[in-house]
Order: structure tokens, then sequence, then C-alpha cells
């Protein structure tokens, strides 16, 4: 039964002006939908493992300033899970007050896609109902909030319903950082989505997130360059092979010149825009063997093991050790004429002493203490004063 003090709420409906971090809403018949791809690029997707990666909200957050001291959000979200596996954690909601995390919560209810099949993502989907994510007691007087989604959960935002009226948050004037990365990027076992690395790293830099790291899902793919081409950015950085690995995508011949285009494209929109290409961080698994990757559960627990030869390197199969070499050699041969594209060894953000430190839970995605460890490792290295990204560099 709801209190007198919320039904006094004000309803403010969410429109894309509170909105930060997306490429595109779309409107359903419970509120938006941001998504991390726009329309035409989404109809281009193969498969339904990217197209839940790009709507699920990784790094948007609603931006909004008030001096409520009590702030509800009226969501739908749509909670993933593995048939035959205990449900994962309900996704979180981080509320950050003047970009502090002050408070976080979680939304019941929901609807449910049960995924039945791990190699093929076959799914079924089971309607659920909208829930609410509630903050009190925030401190009081006018400030700027933002409520950063759950990373892993695709999330339709309905309403705020607040003790004082809001309005979107002004701009912020910093510089835009556009990035693009496999599932470590989107934040696989982060526990929080202001925790997983990128935010972790924009936080640290001054910078707007726009967070294009996509689960299973860096497969240098044209129309994400495109979109990256044709999104405002002052910043922008790639990081890729692990998933052309893991997903035994391509072979050594088709690799490097998919990588050129895909540079080529991005350079189409952005020429003189800093441009970072990242390595894959270190994956014991997949540094000398090639994919596909496969689930394995004898621990009991889920883990993942590569199931290639390395002998067949020698035909073409990808290792990351080989990735970094194509990687860092593009890079090479590239910036003689283009002095504002960079290169970061993986390894430098990850390496042994790292995983040493923090291991691999699952032996492919980082900790929650690894993702920490990238982010430092990415501000120490890229936004410092003589790093790729430092405050004269755009």
């Amino acid at each position: 039964m709801s209190t007198a003090h919320e039904r006094n709420l004000i309803t403010t409906p969410i429109t894309a002006a509170y909105l930060r971090g997306h490429l595109e809403v779309q409107e359903t018949a419970h509120g938006l939908l941001p998504h991390r791809l726009p329309a035409w690029a989404r109809r281009q997707i193969p498969d339904d493992r990217l197209a839940v990666a790009e709507a699920q909200p990784s790094g948007v957050r609603l931006a909004f300033r008030t001096s409520a001291t009590t702030v509800n959000l009226d969501t739908l979200p749509t909670k993933r899970v593995y048939q035959g596996f205990p449900p994962p954690p309900a996704g979180v909601y981080d509320l950050l007050v003047d970009r502090r995390l002050t408070a976080q919560a979680t939304v019941d209810g929901g609807n449910l896609h049960t995924i039945t099949d791990m190699q093929t993502q076959t799914a079924e989907f089971t309607p659920g109902p909208a829930g609410t994510a509630h903050f009190a007691d925030l401190p009081a007087g006018e400030k700027d909030i933002e409520i950063w989604l759950p990373h892993a959960e695709i999330t339709e935002v309905i309403a705020l319903r607040t003790d004082a009226p809001v309005e979107p948050a002004p701009q912020t004037g910093r510089r835009v950082w556009l990035h693009h990365g496999s599932s470590i990027s989107h934040g696989s076992n982060a526990t929080f989505p202001s925790a997983i690395w990128p935010a972790l790293a924009a936080s640290a830099g001054g910078v707007e997130l726009i967070n294009l790291g996509f689960g299973g899902s860096a497969m240098v793919d044209p129309f994400t360059a495109r979109a990256m081409r044709d999104t405002p950015a002052d910043l922008i950085s790639v990081k890729l092979g692990i998933n052309v690995v893991n997903g035994d995508t391509m072979r050594l011949r088709a690799f490097a010149p998919a990588i050129h285009g895909f540079l080529d494209t991005i350079r189409e929109g952005h020429p003189t825009t800093p441009l970072l290409l990242v390595s894959p961080v270190l994956c014991p698994t997949h540094e000398n063997t090639p994919g596909p990757l496969m689930p394995d559960l004898s621990s009991g627990t889920l883990q993942f093991k590569a199931t290639g030869d390395p002998a067949e390197t020698a035909a073409g199969r990808l290792t990351l050790t080989i990735v970094r070499d194509v990687l860092a050699d593009i890079v090479e041969q590239r910036s003689a004429e283009d002095p504002h594209l960079h290169y970061l060894d993986g390894l430098d953000l990850y390496g042994e002493s790292d995983h040493d430190e923090f291991p691999l839970p699952d032996s492919i995605h980082p900790s929650p203490e690894g993702h920490l460890r990238i982010g430092e490792n990415f501000t120490k290295l890229v936004f410092a004063d003589n790093g790729p990204f430092a405050p004269t560099s755009s």
C-alpha cells in the first residue's frame, strides 16, 4: 500500500532529454527503450546475442537536476537467465549525486529472457510487470543526479516520481569518449553499472562515456564502424580481437584487412580525432590456443575453454598472441600518415601480474577487482598528461 508521501510525488514521464550514453531511443508501449546502436544498424544484426547486448544499457544513464530527496524510477526490466542455472542477481541501479555514488536499488518483476541453449542462444520470452527503483533520504538542496541503468539488463524507462520537480541536467561540456569493445567493456562480472571499467576510467578522466561494449559481439562489424563514424565524439577507442578468436570467426587473411576497413570507416567521420586501438587483455585460455570457446561445466560452475588446435595457427587460425602482433603492426603502418592513431597493448591493462592478483573467475572475464584494475591502468596510461587522451589531445 502506498504512503501519503508516495501518493504526493510528482510524476515526470521520461523523454530522450533525460538520457545520456545511448545512440537512439525506441518508444515502447511502456516508455522508452535506449539503444546503443541505431535502427538501421540493428536491422543488419545477424544474431540474437548482439541484438540483446546492444539493448542492454551499459553506460546509459538518466541525468537530471532536482532538489528532491526521494526519487522513484519506474522501469520494465528484461532479466536474462540460463536454463538450469540459478538466476543472476537483479540488475543494480546506481544513483550518483554530483558524480558521486550515493545510493543503489534493484527492481522486482519484469520480463524473463530464458536462454535454453548456450551455443545457439535460443531463448524463451515470458512477459512480466514493471517495477520501481526506490531512492530515499538523498542530500537536501539542488543537485545533479545520474541514475546508471543496469549494464546487463534490458531496461525500458517509464517515469520519475519525485518529491520536487526535475529537469534534464544541462550538458557538462566535458569531452565525449566513444568506446567499442567486447563483454569486458560491456561489464561482464562487474557487480554494478558505474563500476564497469569504462565507467571507472571515464569518471577518473573527467569525460562523458558512450559505451559500445557488446558482450560476445565485438566482431569488427562494418555497421558498428559506421555507427561510430556517425556519432559525435572527442575521443574514440576500439578494443578488438578477443571475440574474433573465441568465436573463431576469422582467419588471419580476413582479420587484418577487416581492421583496416573498420579504422577507415571511423576516419571518414572523425579524420583527426584521437583514435586508440586496444588489443586484448590477458586471457590464458586463448593466448596460444584458437577458438571456438565452449562452456565447461566439469567443475560444477560455469567456466570456458578453448577448443581449437594450436597447430592450426600455421594455417591462419587466430590466438590472442597473434592478434596483438597484427594490431600493433597495423597501427605502426598507419600512424605515419595518421598521427592521431595510437596503440595500447591490452597486457598493459591486465597482464600476468594482474592475473596473479585477480584471476579470471570463469577463465575469460575479470572479477570486479579486475575491472577496477583495468580502469585504473587505462586512466594512468591513456588520460595522463602524456597519454593519447590527454586534456590537450582534442
